[in-house]
């Protein structure tokens, strides 16, 4: 109950209500203490900015107020205030700055043109001498660049890495500036400083926790003593040890991420965040050593695998580790010392494991499942392999093939889908301070996932390519009655049956697997295709759905329009047929089932599980989905091999039947004799008891 009493009281306390400036008829919704606000009127829709906020302020921090709003020239671009802003005036510049705030107040509609320029427009202000110590311009100029640093990351590929490079080193001179510094804070950037008054060793620069992930400036503290501080709360601490005694300014500038540092040799893929310190003093200052420390994030999904301890070289326009060490904490917090280091950009970089869940045992009841599958299908195979001279070789071919490639799928499936190999809790960090390729630790393939995975997906699309071939079997001979299937079709139904799967495969495979990067092809939870990004969500983008999902999809839609076709045809009633000559309702409802089964259209319960979001209605259609898809080599058997085994053999089903009790019956022979001295015999009988 207290802490939500605070919570209540701090949220009251750094916020305050939406405020309407009467005098321009502006509103602006209710913000944080020391940030800008936008208002919510924008450009009209013919001018130039149209969209746009058209006014921002400022909620002072002193007072709890708006500040005066600075209204956008609605026709201002990025471009004109580039052009302008060398030789404008003092006064001029600060309506300039402010027009460059409002301009890229809206992050997610930032061009990398807008952030060149931005950033180009941003140097020149803080690096004139006279408007560099204003502290309105200031205040603008660090909001713009904490704008910028909301933009997209894919939008810093083409962003002047020269215009961001010599920004960065700008903001460190401003960290320095001779007049009282205030704490600039916004979302995503801080400048700090602590003036010299007395000779001091060292300072302590500390960043705590808060609710949001976001600076703060009643979070940002200096100390110029080791003091002790509860370390669960630290998001991340700096000390800087002086190599004397001085009374000079210490200067740190703090980024909430390093899209402003675009590294050559780190490429990072996770969403997560590295956040930079820079730490300056005077060129005639001496520092003996930097120490900081992170605290990771914590995230459930994530957990760290190495990290490097690095620092922005300008020259190189990369991290590098020189002069830098790393140590380990005891409280969980990832340590770094570099010695002798000024007026540099620091960071850690961190390479993390995904923390899998790996899939449990396969239940007895999926395994008995597939094992009778596997003991049917070889059945049913042998059975039309014995009798392929009642029926024909086409159809022969067909279902044996299917039996076949099924069969294999459920074996693999058994022995192949949980992944032998398991990284869990098994890296420790290396001693070594070297920059990682990415925060995303790859593992070089090991054991024979991949090769089931492989062989699953290359017999389940042979297994839906011959129950499309089935389907298409069955269309042809309606089409051609007479003259049945074409002669051309068991060769290329055996070419395309193995041949098309085999293709997808190997697109597969040879676009998306890595020795390095195995899991480009693959899942690491179980041997079968890859189909989340790094952001575990779906994409189209991997294997999972252009190697299976699309071509299963068109596989299914083909063959239930075969079904329909087919259903519709031996259904309707001929009306030239008389009545001991029309089939039963009961056969043609099992005939069309047989289809269906044959087709694989149960695996469409399996779609419709994908797109469902009702929590019951997934759990019914998951086991539902499960049932048939594991027992489908069962339901094969039953309808196309002991169905037919029994109605050709009606004296089996005459011995299950419960023997006749005859009362007086009397039987007759006729016997019809032909030349060859052979003879057949008609025997009745009859009861004649009623």
């Amino acid at each position: 109950m207290d802490y939500c009493l605070l919570l209540l009281i701090f949220t009251s306390a750094n916020f305050f209500p939406e405020q309407t400036t009467a005098t321009i008829k502006l509103s602006f919704p209710k913000t944080v203490l020391g940030q800008f606000a936008s208002s919510v009127e924008r450009c009209p829709p013919e001018t130039t900015n149209a969209g746009m906020h058209q006014a921002s302020a400022l909620c002072n921090i002193d007072n709890q107020l708006f500040n005066p709003p600075k209204i956008l020239n609605c026709s201002l671009t990025l471009d004109t205030i580039l052009s302008w802003v060398s030789g404008a005036t003092p006064e001029q510049k600060l309506n300039l700055a402010s027009s460059t705030q409002i301009l890229t107040s809206i992050p997610e509609q930032l061009t990398p043109h807008n952030i060149t320029h931005a950033a180009k427009i941003t140097n020149v202000l803080l690096s004139d001498q006279q408007t560099a110590q204003t502290k309105d311009i200031a205040v603008l100029a660090v909001a713009t660049v904490s704008q910028l640093l909301s933009a997209h990351h894919e939008k810093y590929s083409s962003v002047d890495q020269a215009a961001i490079s010599q920004l960065t080193q700008t903001l460190q001179k401003l960290s320095l500036r001779e007049e009282p510094n205030p704490l600039l804070v916004q979302p995503n950037m801080a400048v700090h400083s602590l003036k010299g008054k007395m000779p001091i060793k060292q300072v302590q620069l500390t960043y705590f926790k808060g609710l949001n992930d976001t600076f703060s400036p009643d979070r940002i503290q200096l100390h110029t003593t080791d003091d002790k501080i509860s370390k669960d709360r630290v998001d991340f601490q700096m000390n800087i040890i002086l190599g004397k005694d001085f009374a000079e300014d210490v200067g740190f500038v703090l980024y909430d991420n390093d899209l402003f540092f675009k590294s050559k040799s780190f490429q990072p893929s996770l969403d997560t965040k590295r956040r930079v310190i820079s730490a300056n003093v005077h060129e005639n200052s001496e520092i003996e050593q930097v120490r900081f420390a992170v605290t990771p994030s914590a995230d459930s999904t994530l957990s760290i695998n190495d990290y490097a301890c690095v620092f922005w070289s300008y020259e190189k326009q990369d991290w590098i580790t020189d002069g830098c060490t790393k140590t380990e904490s005891p409280s969980g917090h990832l340590v770094c010392k570099c010695e002798r280091q000024k007026n540099a950009n620091f960071a850690i970089l961190m390479a993390y494991d995904i923390n899998y869940q790996y899939s449990e045992a396969l239940h007895w009841i999926s395994i008995s499942g597939c094992a009778m599958s596997v003991v049917g299908l070889c059945i049913t195979a042998l059975y039309q392999i014995l009798t392929r001279k009642s029926r024909g070789s086409t159809p022969t071919l067909l279902v044996v093939n299917i039996c076949i490639s099924m069969m294999v799928f459920y074996l693999l499936f058994i022995f192949g889908i949980n992944n032998p190999v398991q990284h869990v809790n098994v890296t420790k960090m290396s001693v070594q301070n070297i920059v990682p390729e990415s925060d995303y630790h790859k593992y070089r393939d090991q054991g024979p996932c991949t090769a089931f995975t492989a062989l699953l997906q290359f017999f389940l699309l042979a297994t839906f390519t011959w129950n499309t071939l089935y389907g298409l079997n069955v269309f042809l001979l309606f089409k051609n009655s007479v003259s049945g299937t074409p002669s051309w079709f068991p060769k290329v139904s055996m070419a395309v049956g193995w041949g098309l799967p085999a293709v997808i495969v190997g697109i597969s495979l040879g676009s998306t697997y890595r020795v390095d990067e195995p899991l480009g092809y693959r899942q690491e939870e179980f041997c079968w295709l890859a189909s989340m990004d790094h952001r575990q969500k779906f994409s189209i983008k991997k294997p999972m759905f252009w190697g299976f999902v699309l071509p299963l999809l068109l596989m299914l839609i083909s063959s239930t329009a075969i079904l329909l076709h087919f259903s519709y045809n031996i259904c309707r009633t001929n009306p030239n047929l008389n009545r001991s000559r029309k089939t039963p309702l009961k056969k043609k409802i099992l005939s069309s089932f047989s289809l269906a089964v044959m087709l694989g259209l149960s695996w469409v319960s399996g779609y419709i599980l994908l797109i469902t979001q009702e929590k019951n209605l997934r759990l019914i259609l998951s086991v539902v989905f499960c049932l048939l898809s594991t027992t489908q080599g069962i339901q094969i058997f039953i309808l196309f091999a002991l169905r037919p085994f029994l109605n050709s053999n009606p004296a089996i089903l005459n011995s299950l039947r419960a023997p006749e009790i005859g009362f007086h019956k009397k039987s007759f022979s006729l016997r019809k004799y032909k030349m060859s001295e052979s003879k057949e015999t008609y025997k009745s009988t009859y009861d004649d008891s009623a």
